[in-house]
């Protein structure tokens, strides 16, 4: 490859900050430049929630230190683009400044939905994405007596933890019948209502937003719900998903949709020109279970590093391999490999689910009628990842996966137990010619109750 060319990557979250490591890896001479207005240092987006719980400092949420940037000739240009001319090959930003480049990496993420409601604008409603966000957050929750999330996705129960650990009471509108029932099971979606409400989150099922109402000085002052009823508060939290941040490249000559239309090699249609994370829409979905659009951390860092290749002169195919995903719910860790949907045909696909007595572990594993494993998920222990990509990529049959399952062990101190009992339950359910592990000390040590 030509050693004075210069690629320039907009976006310096997981996906296009892990392109420009790749591409320096294997290219010591290409000019690097990444641009955002939003900071102009990489750093972790889920940590902001413990930025605002004041559990860490913003800097400690950048995984490099500022002298990483230099040291490896990755230039940092902090700003906002405002145009792209494609013929020319020049940015234009906000602040007037331009600057050329040879090939183009679009990367700028996502954004929070807004639907149109009446008095989403007021101040002291906002979403939650950005570091502008964190900041807008911190102003608007001051002196706040009741806060109203709207939308029952991983970006709402974060801000529900965020704004119950400063002691605000937080009323959460979920237009599903169960929280995030679109994605989770019936039984996990249970779950996770249940603890949200233990954790005194008041949580209304089947209820929508209708408006939001101002206060004489253009603040909110309460939401009105589809049924009727007005909720006074001071805060609101537009948490109803993300789309593609991509305003500024529609009416282009770049094709876009929902995102920027690519192939499996992130190209657009303009050549030189590529789109990688949660910004990217790919023509044919890159595999049967995955979507158009992927807006997950660990997926953008894949679509990085393969363009990171595909930069340096490689040929190669985006190929996700199995699906992974995890989040916490309050203090509930969750996992999910493989396809595990919301629902399923029961006469194409048999369910295994265990749940623990104390109702805030479980274990769910999918399997096709001849009792190969489709999918797993987990909530409330860590399991390895590597188990189960080797498990579902290797098609292994169920009661294989089952009688494994101290392999998968991520923490062996607190893992025991359930690994045990969820053996018992499979082989009660399903049979198997596998032998349940017997019960442990660690199981006696910490009075563990299966």
């Amino acid at each position: 490859m030509s050693s004075n060319r210069h690629v320039v990557i907009i976006g310096n979250g997981i996906a296009g900050v892990t392109c420009a490591r790749q591409l320096r890896k294997l290219d010591e001479s290409v000019r690097i430049s990444l641009i955002s207005g939003e900071s102009k240092y990489f750093f972790s987006r889920t940590a902001l929630m413990y930025v605002f719980m004041g559990h860490m400092e913003f800097e400690h949420t950048q995984p490099y230190e500022n002298w990483f940037w230099d040291k490896n000739s990755i230039e940092l240009k902090e700003g906002w683009v405002k145009s792209i001319d494609f013929k020319a090959k020049n940015l234009l930003f906000q602040s007037g400044e331009n600057i050329n480049y040879d090939e183009l990496v679009i990367a700028t993420g996502s954004k929070p939905n807004k639907f149109g409601w009446p008095g989403e604008d007021l101040q002291g409603v906002q979403g939650l994405y950005s570091k502008q966000d964190l900041e807008l957050m911190e102003d608007n929750t001051q002196n706040v007596q009741r806060a109203v999330i709207v939308g029952g996705g991983l970006i709402g129960i974060e801000m529900a933890e965020m704004l119950a650990y400063k002691e605000i009471p937080v009323t959460f509108l979920v237009r599903e019948s169960g929280f995030w029932d679109n994605i989770l099971p019936k039984e996990e979606s249970e779950l996770v209502g249940r603890h949200m409400q233990e954790h005194h989150i008041d949580l209304r099922l089947n209820e929508e937003l209708s408006e939001i109402i101002s206060d004489p000085n253009a603040r909110v002052r309460a939401v009105k719900t589809k049924s009727g009823e007005e909720i006074q508060c001071q805060f609101v939290g537009l948490t109803a998903g993300v789309s593609p941040n991509i305003d500024f490249l529609r009416n282009t000559e770049l094709e876009v949709n929902r995102g920027v239309k690519v192939d499996l090699s992130f190209q657009t249609n303009i050549p030189n020109v590529y789109s990688i994370g949660d910004c990217a829409e790919f023509h044919e979905v890159p595999a049967p279970d995955r979507k158009s659009v992927e807006q997950v951390w660990y997926t953008g860092r894949m679509h990085g590093e393969t363009l990171g290749f595909i930069l340096a002169g490689k040929k190669l195919t985006y190929k996700p391999g199995v699906w992974f995903n995890s989040a916490k719910f309050l203090d509930i860790e969750y996992q999910t490999y493989g396809t595990v949907p919301a629902s399923w045909d029961a006469e194409k696909i048999k369910s295994f689910y265990w749940e623990h007595s104390g109702g805030k572990v479980a274990f769910r594993m999918l399997m096709d009628l001849e009792g190969k494993i489709l999918g797993v998920n987990n909530l409330g222990f860590r399991l390895r990842h590597e188990f189960f990509d080797q498990a579902i990529g290797g098609e292994w049959d169920g009661s294989k996966v089952i009688s494994n399952l101290n392999k998968a062990n991520f923490d062996p101190e607190f893992f025991a137990p359930y690994y045990i009992a969820i053996q018992e339950a499979f082989k009660s359910q399903f049979g198997g010619d596998f032998k349940v592990s017997k019960r442990t000390f660690i199981q006696k040590l910490f009075g563990a109750s299966v």
